[in-house]
């Protein structure tokens, strides 16, 4: 596999950055994102499916989920993962916007964002004027139903089909959560709380099924608050290095082990408060999305002037296009489905370098943390993908 490369547009689709601007990490859709490894890992269990990422073919799989774990990230403290770090296949991109909720529909569906719908941890709900929190799977006065807001079929519903029977080894809190039986339906959910706990409930399940994904968080629980790279940080980088490691000491025979993350990180010293620029008020029914990629909903006949004053304001911190820019650009996927159009902004404001978009008053907790990831960069796009066989 080939480490993707900033490939920016799409050919014969217009540039979304200027001469000055850094050029966007467009994700590899097709090549080699979060998006085609699904496919693969079905291919690699005998299923009868595209396998762009070439898998070998393997008895019984382990997929093991480190949310936060850039592949820039592990690059700088290869010490502190040095199982991980030695067992290294390539690199893949995660989609956009690089985010949990996101990531995880990805890779549920083996779609990209555009087809799937999951374009944000927020995201407006269309004809309603209200906003979803996919990640807490609140909306104030709706009721969002998991199957609606994210119809498509998931690769673990075509395993059950093909007799296979996927297990899910995570916290026992997000057990039926709304998020969960959006992006994991027909997965068996098995709950482990220690990381000693979740490896042998991997080893038990993968003497049960030909299929089993184990998630960890605190890597990117940590560097939302600590920041990447500290102490506190580099602590649950080696914890995620010995779980993989013993995961891998438990394989039964001919079974494989990857590893991949969800996103990367970057600490953010340099922060946009909307909800103290009036002029980044003006115009605006609804902030949606998240610090590093904002979906921006305006008022009737706003859109052409909220594009010029967020382009001003945030020019060489931000790429600020229109939904038809992003779209054309392939930011979500070689398309965005009629449906799910409403739920990007009419503006996209998509922050680089260090450069954060909060909205205090909101969004206070959010706004208070120093690592971030959502963006169109290299430091939140790549990330691992780890083989281990036995």
């Amino acid at each position: 596999m080939t480490d993707p490369q900033p490939s920016g547009v799409p050919p014969g689709e217009p540039s979304v950055a200027s001469p000055r601007e850094p050029v966007p990490y467009v994700p590899a859709y097709g090549t080699a994102s979060l998006a085609d490894l699904p496919g693969s890992l079905l291919a690699s269990l005998g299923l009868p499916t595209g396998n762009t990422l070439a898998l070998e073919p393997a008895p019984r799989v382990c997929l093991f989920l480190v949310d936060g774990l850039g592949a820039e990230l592990l690059a700088a403290h290869p010490g502190a993962a040095l199982f991980l770090s030695a067992h290294l296949r390539g690199t893949l991109t995660a989609g956009f916007p690089s985010s949990t909720p996101t990531s995880l529909a990805t890779l549920g569906t083996g779609a990209p964002p555009g087809e799937h719908g999951m374009v944000g941890i927020q995201m407006a709900v269309p004809g309603e004027g209200r906003l979803f929190n996919c990640l807490r799977w609140t909306a104030p006065g709706l009721s969002i139903d998991p199957d609606v807001w994210q119809p498509a079929p998931t690769v673990y519903e075509r395993m059950a089909a093909a007799g296979i029977e996927p297990v899910y080894v995570a916290p026992a809190c997000f057990d039926g959560t709304g998020l969960t039986r959006a992006v994991y339906r027909g997965m068996r959910y098995r709950a482990a709380e220690s990381p000693g706990e979740r490896v042998e409930a991997v080893r038990q399940a993968l003497r049960e099924t030909e299929f089993v994904t184990v998630y960890y968080g605190e890597v990117d629980r940590t560097g939302h608050f600590s920041g990447w790279g500290g102490g506190e940080w580099l602590e649950q980088l080696a914890v995620a290095d010995r779980m993989a490691e013993r995961i891998a000491e438990t394989l039964p025979p001919g079974a494989v082990l990857y590893v991949t993350a969800d996103h990367g990180m970057i600490n953010a010293t340099d922060k946009v408060d909307v909800d103290h620029r009036p002029d980044l008020r003006e115009g605006v029914l609804m902030l949606s999305g998240e610090p590093r990629a904002r979906h921006v909903h305006t008022s009737p006949g706003a859109a052409s002037a909220v594009l010029e004053t967020w382009r001003e304001a945030l020019r060489g911190r931000a790429w600020v296009v229109t939904r038809e820019e992003a779209v054309a650009a392939g930011w979500f996927g070689r398309r965005v489905r009629r449906e799910w159009l409403g739920r990007v902004g009419d503006v996209v404001a998509v922050p680089y370098g260090e450069c954060v978009i909060v909205a205090s008053a909101g969004e206070p907790v959010e706004s208070s943390m120093i690592g971030y990831h959502g963006s169109l960069t290299p430091a939140e796009q790549n990330v691992p993908l780890v083989e281990i066989r036995r």
